[in-house]
């Protein structure tokens, strides 16, 4: 009864900080109220953002009027009653007290006002950027939180900024119905963000989660099953955050049902063994977070092995350097960390995309992370590794800020199945250790303009029977209705490659290709997947392995035909990610992070 306790437990929450709001009105808020580094979601609303608040007595010169008694000695010729033998009044001097207004000068402390800093920029430009804060001042009732925006320290901005008590869900999931899937669906995966009353995120774990429906029900842990057909509307709650979506269980049963029966192209390679992952480079992106030991330099590397032996056929060379992190120094925990340790990579015209998961949680079954857009027209190479440190003008520093855009925290999957078109990105969130279960796939649209969830289907594809499923843990997007998919049979000793087409909420597989082969004799993972539509290739990445194999989707080639290999010593940094967009073909590497370009390959 998980979800239903929190509900009880959130309230209880509501009124302690409630309570600590009460105290805290009696306190001096001269000072910053410090809070635990939370991420903070922006609204709609667009306020100033300072450099600086501070609470400054006042010194103020002040004219004051004071009544003060003075005698003066006043010569007056006063008659007096006798006048003299000559007839003559005779008169004396008197004294006389006179009052006066004295104007003195004083000096004096009147109040205490609040003074902002330099005007920096508005609210309205980090609207998709990773804002953090952990402390607050309190100026006339309202808070102004302190912000750090992808990792940099940047100033004040008036709570307002934030979206406050919001729930943004997604409004439409599309779930197939698949009776052999014994996990279902995980209703949090729905959530892009639910934020408090000061507009902080709020884990997902702490919104309370109900699910209304004649058919279906959600589970104490927060699955419904995708066992029977039916329609449920899932409601999400914290506070005064409320928001809804509608799920739906599709009718057919036997969709996704196909047959593997492509003859696979047997190949003549040698046996071909390379490194493991845990013997890979270990240095990580994050130690140039102070922008001190940020590379200035590209690098470029030939291949030293291929299968026509010539081993200057191909280069590898970096275009772009990715941002060490994007988030503050102690972001602890997964929601709040953007990491710079990238899966997948996908590129549409300039847009490039990456997928952003923390070290190690690739192959938890829960894997979530970060999406991360950048506008590539305005990338220069070596720059962007700085945007987390303040060693680049504010100016400068803005205006990369406005070219990339940061995801929520959702789920990712593995994250190498990475795709993109003109206006959404695609992940296929699928766990890499799943050992070919039979459950459903879960398929992620992400709209470019947000990068934030705006549809969830799941499929299923079967040989036959919920027997012999085939999981895709590398994948292509080609368009908004068609994904290529690479499968391992492992135990058959080939790779199978397969076209899933979406028709409305629908999906149909097909397999288009096999090859005869285990590529790498020594069950190395597949690192990376793409189609390139020019040179009509796959292209297959291990650790330092890059493998061209005929695709025959529009007859250039020979559907499963090995047509070369390249090794690339890469001082055992392992390849993260393939993209392809016309005849331009991309890798990624960690350690640092960055974003190269294939040469000399597709031709």
């Amino acid at each position: 009864m998980r979800r239903f306790a929190l509900g009880m437990m959130t309230s209880a929450a509501l009124m302690a900080g409630l309570a600590s709001q009460v105290q805290a009105s009696s306190k001096d808020y001269s000072k910053s109220t410090k809070t635990d580094l939370v991420t903070k979601i922006m609204g709609n609303k667009s306020y100033q953002v300072y450099s600086s608040l501070k609470l400054e007595e006042v010194t103020k010169k002040v004219k004051t009027k004071t009544k003060e008694k003075k005698k003066y000695t006043v010569k007056k010729k006063v008659a007096v009653k006798k006048k003299s033998k000559k007839g003559k009044t005779k008169y004396k001097t008197v004294k006389q007290v006179k009052y006066k207004w004295v104007t003195k000068t004083a000096y004096k402390n009147v109040k205490k006002k609040w003074k902002f800093g330099k005007k920096l920029t508005v609210s309205a430009d980090f609207r998709y950027a990773h804002v953090q804060s952990k402390s607050y001042k309190v100026k006339d009732g309202k808070r102004y939180y302190y912000i750090y925006v992808n990792g940099r320290p940047v100033g004040y901005v008036n709570e307002k900024a934030f979206a406050l008590s919001k729930a943004n869900v997604v409004s439409q999931v599309s779930l197939v119905n698949n009776p052999s899937d014994s996990v279902g669906f995980n209703a949090e995966d729905a959530i892009n963000y639910v934020t408090d009353q000061h507009g902080s995120l709020v884990d997902n774990d702490s919104v309370e989660i109900s699910c209304k429906s004649a058919e279906l029900n959600i589970s104490d842990t927060g699955y419904v099953s995708s066992r029977k057909a039916g329609t449920a509307v899932l409601t999400f709650k914290y506070g005064k955050a409320k928001a809804t979506s509608k799920l739906t269980v599709r009718g057919d049963a036997k969709e996704g049902i196909s047959s593997a029966d492509v003859t696979p192209v047997k190949t003549d390679l040698p046996e071909i063994e390379t490194w493991s992952a845990n013997d890979g480079a270990r240095l990580s992106s994050s130690s140039t977070i102070t922008s001190k030991d940020a590379v200035s330099s590209s690098h470029k590397y030939w291949a030293t092995k291929t299968m026509s032996g010539n081993a200057k056929s191909a280069d590898i060379e970096t275009i772009f350097y990715h941002p060490a992190v994007l988030s503050a120094p102690g972001s602890s925990n997964l929601e709040a960390k953007v990491s710079s340790a990238v899966q997948g990579i996908d590129f549409y015209d300039n847009d490039l995309v990456t997928s952003n998961l923390d070290l190690g949680q690739a192959d938890n079954w829960e894997a979530r992370g970060h999406m991360v857009y950048y506008n590539m027209r305005k990338v220069k190479k070596y720059n962007w590794q700085l945007i987390p440190s303040k060693m680049l003008s504010f100016n400068t520093w803005l205006s990369y800020i406005k070219n990339i855009k940061v995801s929520p925290y959702m789920k990712l999957g593995h994250g190498q199945s990475v795709g993109s078109t003109k206006k959404y990105v695609y992940v296929l969130a699928n766990w890499n250790r799943s050992n070919n279960w039979s459950n459903s796939q879960e398929l992620i649209r992400v709209k470019k303009s947000t990068m934030e969830i705006d549809k969830i289907w799941t499929f299923k594809v079967w040989n036959g029977s919920a027997k012999y499923p085939r999981i895709f843990l590398n994948a292509d997007v080609i368009d908004d209705n068609t994904l290529l998919a690479l499968f391992h049979n492992a135990s058959k000793h080939r790779y199978e490659y397969w076209k899933i087409s979406r028709s409305g909420d629908s999906f149909k597989a097909k397999e288009v290709g096999a090859t005869g082969s285990d590529l790498i004799s020594n069950s190395a993972e597949v690192q990376g997947f793409v189609w390139n539509s020019a040179y009509d290739v796959y292209y297959i990445a291990f650790n330092d392995y890059l493998f061209k194999i005929g695709a025959g989707l529009d007859g250039k080639t020979d559907a499963g035909k090995l047509l070369n290999y390249y090794k690339f010593d890469t001082g055992r940094r392992e390849f993260e990610g393939l993209s392809s967009y016309g005849p331009e073909l991309y890798v990624n590497l960690n350690h640092p992070t960055e974003t190269l370009k294939v040469n000399h390959i597709t031709k």
